[in-house]
Parts: structure tokens; sequence; C-alpha cells
């Protein structure tokens, strides 16, 4: 999970009052954001998202994130900046809502008490009606981007079924609700209409899509659905769970070429004890078998992963394992995590026995791995061109993602604006000529 730095004020303005929304946490955040700031605008608000300058009659909404300790702690220092500035009259109410606030509602009514209100992950009425605004569901499906406007999170569900032992998700969540397939065509359709190409799907789970609404794991036929979408040239899956994991879905990905040849799959670690305890329902050789079973199936696939140290109870044995399973298995992208230790969850009973120096260690070492891994892979593709999506210019290039990479999570594409000129937003053929570790140089051919 990606989180963002706190935004501090960094000017103070007379102006008409207006809802500045502060988003924090992942990519489900940004969503949720986008969704309230599409109701506060089709209520003839003015709104804005992570403004620097504030006026003193300013509305303030931050979007928390209650993920792991770092997230947490981001959150209650954004709460307590723009806390303090309501007590200096620098602002006017300060309102708090999303997963901390769904999780710690009473612990921060106590300590942080002139915060007007504090609403959880699934009050977005009550959330609008405390400012004065009306839930209009005529405007399902419609959002106020806060993203580049051509690629969008798409999130097909909400909360989890999984009972792993690490994740606090379900308390904040809830449960595991599947968007209908007509409403997410209907929102897939406004997002194209107003320039939108990339999809990104999102969910805790995508691939357990469908069941309480259709009685199976769907996600096949949405993807086919969601294809047919005039506009729509790339949709691509974050977050997909290894167990049960429907194998039809690569069979679309085959059939239709604007589903991107990516899957990302948080596999957390590999031995059997480790999985096991994590309660993610496999073992080390079936996750073995998972993935030599999708790169057999769809053969140029860039496979993500991220992957836990430092759970409680992991020897240098466990450890060591999962350093080779990752030398081994060459992922394509990876991403590494200290262990969390969170209130509520099953693991919370087990003995968090592992210093965070050690976790850190792991940590770093795995990265190691993957640094050279994603340096031999890179260099492979010199010479080679590739369909670029260009994201934004950046002093002197024009950067952007080829169908292996999400925004800002995964390698990208440096195209020099000296050599070449690229309309943002669009899609460029580019034949790199040169390899680092997780950027790629090249130039622009017809």
């Amino acid at each position: 999970m990606r989180t963002k730095s706190a935004k501090s004020p960094q000017a103070f303005v007379k102006s008409s009052p207006k809802i500045n929304v502060i988003t924090l946490g992942c990519s489900k955040n940004i969503h949720d954001s986008e969704v309230l700031m599409g109701q506060l605008r089709g209520n003839q608000m003015d709104v804005v998202h992570e403004a620097e300058k504030v006026g003193k009659d300013d509305i303030i909404i931050i979007n928390t994130c209650g993920f792991i300790d770092n997230a947490k702690q981001e959150s209650i220092d954004t709460i307590l900046q723009y806390s303090e500035l309501k007590e200096q009259g620098k602002v006017g109410k300060v309102i708090v809502t999303g997963c901390l606030s769904e999780r710690y509602k009473p612990e921060l009514e106590a300590e942080i008490t002139n915060i007007d209100a504090y609403f959880g992950t699934n009050d977005l009425q009550n959330l609008l009606t405390s400012i004065g605004a009306d839930y209009k569901h005529e405007l399902l499906g419609e959002r106020f981007l806060t993203t580049p406007s051509h690629f969008a999170y798409f999130k097909i569900a909400e909360g989890c079924n999984r009972p792993c032992s690490f994740c606090a998700i379900p308390l904040m969540r809830g449960k595991h609700v599947s968007k209908s397939m007509e409403e997410l065509v209907k929102e897939a359709k406004f997002l194209a209409k107003n320039g939108t190409k990339e999809l990104i799907l999102i969910a805790q789970d995508l691939t357990y899509y469908g069941l309480d609404l259709y009685n199976k794991r769907n996600l096949a036929d949405l993807l086919r659905n969601l294809s047919d979408v005039d506009g729509i040239e790339w949709i691509r899956l974050q977050y997909a769970y290894p167990s049960g994991f429907p194998m039809d879905i690569l069979d679309v990905m085959n059939e239709r070429s604007n589903i991107c040849n990516y899957l990302d799959m948080p596999l957390q670690h590999i031995t059997d004890d480790m999985l096991k305890s994590m309660r993610r329902g496999t073992t080390k050789q079936k996750t073995i078998d998972l993935v030599n079973s999708i790169r057999d199936k769809v053969p140029t696939i860039a496979l993500r992963t991220t992957l836990i140290c430092g759970y409680p109870g992991e020897t240098e044995h466990d450890f060591e394992e999962m350093k080779n399973w990752v030398t081994e298995t060459r992922f394509d992208r990876l991403g590494c995590f200290t262990y969390s230790h969170e209130e509520k969850t099953h693991a919370h009973l087990l003995n968090d026995n592992i210093t965070e120096e050690v976790k850190q260690q792991r940590v770093d070492a795995i990265m190691d791995i993957q640094q050279g891994i994603s340096y031999e892979k890179n260099q492979q593709k010199i010479g080679n061109t590739y369909k670029v999506l260009v994201d934004k210019k950046d002093g002197d290039y024009f950067i952007g993602r080829t169908e292996f990479d999400s925004p800002e999570v995964d390698n990208e594409v440096l195209i020099d604006a000296h050599v070449d000129y690229a309309n943002l937003g669009n899609f460029v053929n580019v034949k790199i000529d040169r390899a680092e570790d997780f950027d790629l140089y090249g130039n622009i051919v017809k």
C-alpha cells in the first residue's frame, strides 16, 4: 500500500468558502474521495482536492487510512494539523472520514475533540447531510477525477471476506460487496466519454467479484463487458487473491487486446508455516504451480506481487526460503513491507517477536534481489518498441508507462523532451535505447 505525505497548508487566504478534500492511503481511498467530490459538485458546491491555500471559512474533509502503523500515524498527524488550524481560526469546519475514522472513532472523538464530525467508510450520505448537501442517486457512476483524466481507479467491489490473519481491512470496510455489472459498465462509459483511456480495476479481492451477486466468480464476464466500452484502450487488474484464482480471466486477457497483460497478485509469503499462520488458504507448492500456470497461459504477462517480512514467528529459515523463491521466480514487479501488528486481527494474538530493525533488514534484502532482477529484465527490453501511455512531463522528460506498469508503483518510460514531443494522455510508440533498474529511456517512433 502506498501512502502520500501529509499536505501542509502553505498559505492562508480570504476567499469564498470551499470544501478541501485531503486523501490519504491507497487507490481505494482515491476512488472514494472522487465519488464524494462528484456528489459535492453535483450539489453546486465549490470543492477542491488537496489545495495548499486554505481560507478561514473552508471546510476540510480528511479521508484517512487505518491500514498499518505508518499510514495511521500519517492520518493522525494530518488530523492534528487541521485541528490546530481550526483552533487558530484559519479554517472553518474539519471533518474526518475513511478507514481510521471507521476503526477508531471513539478513541479519536475522545482525543481530538474539536473535530466537527467523524464518519466511517460507508457514511457518505450522512457526511453529505452534515454539510448541507443531498446524496444524488442520478450521479451513480459519476465522479470528479483526481488522477490525470486519461486513467482512473475503478473499484468493482467493497470489503473482503478473506480471513487473512494480519489484515484489518474487514474491520474497516466490512464484508465483500460486488457492484453490479450494469452499474460498472455505466461508470466505465461515463469515464470514457470524459477522456479516460485506462481503467485500473481495484478491490480488496478482484477474484471474488460476483460471488455475492451471481453465485459465481464473474470477473471474466465483467472484463468482457468493460472491454466492449468504446474509448477504453487499457484495462489493468490489481489486487487478485491467489486462493481460488479464476483462470478464465486469463482466457479473456488473451482474447481482448485492451486488457493489459498485467496482474497484481499479493502473495505475502511462501513457506508453508507462514502461509498457514497467515491464513492464506494455500501452500508453497500451490503458489508455485499457480504462478507457473499463469505464465504458461499468458507468456508475456507482467506479474507484480507484495510480500511481508517479519511476521510473528518468521524464522531465518523462513526468510531464506522466501529469498530463494524470489530469486527463482523473478517477478516483474515486487513490493515488500514490514509486518505491522494490528489490533483485533487474528495475528495480534501472536507474539510480535521480531524487532523493527530485523524486519527492515529483511525488506531491504528482498528489495536488493528484486532490484537486480528488474535491472536484468529491463536490459532485455533495449531495442524493443512498446506502446506507451504518456502520463506527465517532468523537467526534461515526458514520462509514460507500458501496459506492464501501473502508475506510481511500477517502472516508467522516459522520453527526452528536447528530442520528442508527446501529448499528455495519448499513446505513442517508444523504442527503448537505455535501461536502468526501474526506468526505461527511449525515443518516439512513427
